[in-house]
């Protein structure tokens, strides 16, 4: 059941729910308030757009109520400069301090990113988190020795031969390669069915990236534990991956560093215009 509920003393009638609707399903007649027919109720891709649209907060859906939701204030949201200066400043960080995030800082970032756009807001993304500096110690370990063992019963794929040279550093050079000194992990991932299953898991890791860097935190997307998890895959299970999804990753912590300008590269991709 959606819970499509319209209150009568709000409705202006206004007709934007119906319009927005990306399914169509919503309907209006004449004067009456709008609705969602029963045998309609399954088109529905649960977006949430009749509730975030109704300028008088009349419409209510899955038991969510408009008064629950953050007003949408445009002098409250970022100028063009200003998004402009957070994308252009941010950075990949290897650095971090040796701390854990504040876990209220970080449950505002995840419930934050959970709002990400989903292919056909199929939302069945998995967010899996490292949060504490003393299991990322303990994966540390977990994967330097299972690494170490493939490695001397020559198990590295081909592909992977800078892992395998890597790996006949130093120690605390291999583990600084792999795992940046961060205290922290999220691995974004999404069942195979999905519509665009990459698409979904970039466009979240993206958007924890931005919103991290907003909060003062640091970033690194986390290529290595991809290999790692190529090399050794029972690592999946260690961090509770579900073992048919597609998954990527993003190392973060507290940054020990402080970048003073942004870099100069505004010439990196190739502009072509579309004359049709």
């Amino acid at each position: 059941m959606l819970q499509f509920q319209v209150d009568d003393a709000r409705c202006t009638r206004c007709r934007a729910c119906v319009k927005d609707c990306p399914s169509r399903i919503i309907e209006q007649h004449k004067n009456a308030l709008p609705l969602i027919a029963a045998e309609k109720e399954a088109s529905c891709i649960q977006c949430q757009h009749c509730l975030a649209i109704c300028p008088t907060g009349a419409i209510s859906i899955f038991g969510r109520h408009p008064d629950d939701s953050l007003p949408v204030v445009p002098e409250q949201c970022p100028t063009l400069t200003q998004m402009t200066q957070l994308l252009r400043s941010r950075r990949s960080v290897r650095q971090y301090q040796d701390a854990n995030v504040d876990p209220a800082l970080l449950q505002q970032l995840l419930a934050t990113v959970a709002n990400c756009p989903t292919g056909v807001n199929r939302r069945e993304l998995t967010f899996n988190v490292i949060d504490d500096k003393a299991v990322m110690q303990r994966f540390q370990q977990q994967v330097m020795e299972a690494l170490k063992l493939a490695m001397a019963e020559d198990r590295l794929p081909a592909r992977y031969g800078y892992l395998a040279t890597a790996l006949s550093w130093k120690q605390e050079y291999v583990v600084q390669l792999l795992f940046r000194s961060a205290p922290h992990a999220l691995i974004v991932s999404a069942p195979p069915d999905a519509p665009c299953p990459d698409q979904d898991i970039a466009l979240a890791l993206a958007y924890f990236e931005l919103l991290a860097q907003s909060a003062g935190l640091g970033t690194v997307w986390w290529g290595m534990l991809s290999m790692a998890i190529g090399v050794v895959p029972e690592l999946k299970t260690v961090l509770g991956i579900p073992a048919d999804h597609r998954f990527y990753s993003m190392l973060f912590g507290l940054p020990a560093v402080h970048y003073a300008r942004t870099v100069q590269r505004d010439d990196a991709a190739q502009i072509k215009r579309v004359d049709i």
